[in-house]
């Protein structure tokens, strides 16, 4: 945000008169690119303006945060984000913004879990059978992540330290690099975006094992949560919209509104369903009360993985 902006701004009668930017710190295709596209299209249709989308990819959606902290916070500038949001500050040295007050919630979208997978050809078909496995070969199975410092990488930490198992870690840039090898069988298994990774156990290329929800997901219910079997263990990584701190409340009482109508349509339900992702919509508050714990939640991951990303 820029200096001295917050309460400068008011929205303009009639908001909004003018094209607004989505913009997503991940490059096209993957999940941040996915859901953001179909939260534009959706925003598109009931603002009656186009809602385009800013691909800004770099640093695991660091680039994007901070185009997002210093845009002028009248309204027309949104960002799609996710966990990292929260996971940033704590692996980089160097961070311009606050991921707390710099920003202003408006809705969360979604929550998608995240996937325990393996390839076809690994012995454990179970996540009890992967633990057992595991603590009779410390150190010797190794585990794929999109990269050091992920959601992936970090996922799979909690995981190891909560199952008490010992897995050699393998980083990959981004979760399609990652999906090659796991289906070549040139790595384990991975704990990744469900989003890429549903389509491949479909296919039958990989098995699923396991989501990394609370809960068993409406996407995936087939699969049992990693918690069944490791009480207390929850990973969910959020979608969600943010704007600069100062943005007019008329602006995100309004994006919050045409949001959660839209997350009614179960034809948008089944949409998101089908991208291994679960419709959530709420308050702004309540998507503020969970970047604020996952903030900390993750913080203290991040210290004991040692993870850094610069």
């Amino acid at each position: 945000m820029l200096p001295g902006a917050a309460g400068v701004f008011a929205a303009a009668p009639g908001y909004p008169t003018k094209p607004v930017r989505l913009v997503v710190g991940f490059p096209p295709g993957g999940a941040a690119d996915i859901l953001g596209r179909i939260a534009a299209q959706r925003l598109t249709a009931s603002l009656g303006e186009q809602v385009v989308v800013d691909n800004r990819g770099g640093a695991g959606g660091l680039v994007a945060t901070e185009i997002t902290a210093r845009a002028i916070p009248d309204g027309y500038t949104l960002l799609f984000t996710s966990i990292p949001h929260v996971i940033n500050p704590h692996l980089y040295r160097k961070v311009s913004y606050d991921a707390i007050r710099d920003f202003d919630a408006v809705i969360q979208f979604v929550a998608v879990p995240l996937m325990l997978a393996s390839n076809t050809s690994f012995p454990a078909k179970s996540v009890k059978e992967l633990v057992a496995l595991a603590k009779t070969r410390p150190g010797q199975i190794n585990y794929a992540s999109a990269g050091a410092g992920s959601s992936s990488h970090l996922a799979m930490e909690l995981f190891k330290s909560m199952a008490g198992v010992d897995l050699a870690h393998i980083p990959y840039k981004g979760t399609g690099p990652l999906m090659t090898d796991l289906i070549a069988g040139q790595v384990s298994v991975t704990i990744a975006s469900a989003v890429p990774l549903i389509p491949q156990v479909k296919a039958g290329k990989l098995r699923g094992l396991a989501v990394t929800g609370a809960r068993r997901s409406g996407a995936m219910p087939e699969l049992p949560a990693i918690g069944e079997t490791v009480p207390g263990y929850e990973v969910t990584n959020w979608f969600g919209i943010l704007v600069p701190k100062g943005t007019p409340r008329t602006v995100i009482v309004r994006v919050n509104a045409e949001l959660n109508h839209a997350l009614k349509a179960a034809d948008l339900r089944s949409l998101l369903h089908a991208q291994g992702a679960d419709a959530v919509g709420g308050t702004p508050e309540a998507f503020a009360a969970i970047i604020r714990q996952d903030f900390a939640k993750w913080a203290k991951v991040v210290k004991q993985s040692g993870a850094r990303a610069d």
